[in-house]
C-alpha cells in the first residue's frame, strides 16, 4: 500500500505540528512525565489517522464495457429514481455513496468512454448526507459517453469536512474505467445518475470498493 499524492502537503504539516507540539512538551514540562506520553500518544494517532485517510491501496480492476463499477469506497446511501436536472433533464436513477474519513478517498471513472460534459461549482459545505448537499455543496458535474453509446453522470461532492475537491478529468478527456479521476478530502458523497432501465447491482447500506464494486449493469 502506498500513500496517494494528494496526501503529501497534509501529510507533512501534520509532521510538523507533532515536532513541534512535541517539542514544547518536552521543553516546558520535562518534569511531566505523564503529559509527554500523552502528547506521544495522541501524536501517533494522529499520524495514524492522517496516513490511514490518505492510503493508496493496489486494486486489480477488471474492465467491462456493459458494467458501471462504484466510483467510490463507502456506503450506499440512496437509490432512487429522481429527475437530473443540470445536464440530462431528464429522469435517471440516482445512486449516492456516502465516504466516510476512514474511507479510501479516491475517485474512479465507472465506465470508459469521453467526458462529454464538465462543471465545477463552489457551494456551501453541509453535511454529505444532507438531501440538498448534492445542489447546494461544493461539486463537480461529470458526465461520460460510455464506450457502449450510453452516457451516465457523476458529482463530487463536499461534505461539511471536505474542503477541498480534486479532479484529474475536464470536457473531452478520454477515461478508463477504474482509472482516478478525482479525490476528495475527508467525509464527503459521489452521487451517480443512470439511465433508466439500468440493473441496480447494489442496495441502500451496501459497503463498497470503488473500481471493485459493480454498482450496475447496462439494460
Amino acid at each position: 500500500m502506498t500513500i496517494h499524492k494528494e496526501g503529501y502537503t497534509s501529510i507533512a504539516i501534520v509532521a510538523l505540528v507533532i515536532f513541534v507540539a512535541n517539542a514544547l512538551v518536552h521543553y516546558f514540562l520535562p518534569e511531566h512525565t505523564w503529559v509527554i506520553r500523552l502528547t506521544y500518544i495522541l501524536s501517533f494517532l494522529l499520524l495514524l489517522a492522517i496516513l490511514q485517510f490518505f492510503r493508496n491501496p493496489r486494486r486489480h480492476i477488471t474492465t467491462d464495457d456493459e458494467l458501471i463499477l462504484c466510483p467510490a469506497d463507502g456506503k450506499v446511501v440512496v437509490i432512487e429514481e429522481v429527475e437530473e436536472t443540470e445536464y440530462f433533464k431528464d429522469k435517471r436513477i440516482q445512486v449516492s455513496i456516502f465516504m466516510s474519513p476512514a474511507n479510501v478517498h479516491i475517485n474512479r471513472n465507472p465506465v470508459s468512454g469521453k467526458v462529454s460534459f464538465f462543471r465545477y461549482h463552489p457551494g456551501k459545505y453541509l453535511v454529505a448526507w444532507h438531501p440538498k448537499s448534492s445542489t447546494l455543496n461544493e461539486r463537480t458535474t461529470i458526465a461520460v459517453a460510455a464506450n457502449n453509446g450510453q452516457e451516465i453522470l457523476f458529482r463530487q461532492i463536499a461534505g461539511a469536512m471536505a474542503r477541498r475537491i480534486v479532479w484529474y478529468v475536464d470536457e473531452d478527456s478520454v477515461v478508463k474505467q477504474g482509472e482516478e479521476f478525482g479525490f476528495i478530502k475527508f467525509g464527503s458523497r459521489v452521487d451517480v445518475f443512470l439511465p433508466l432501465g439500468t440493473q441496480v447491482a447494489v442496495k441502500i447500506g451496501d459497503k463498497v470498493s470503488g473500481g471493485i464494486t459493480q454498482l450496475g449493469r447496462f439494460a
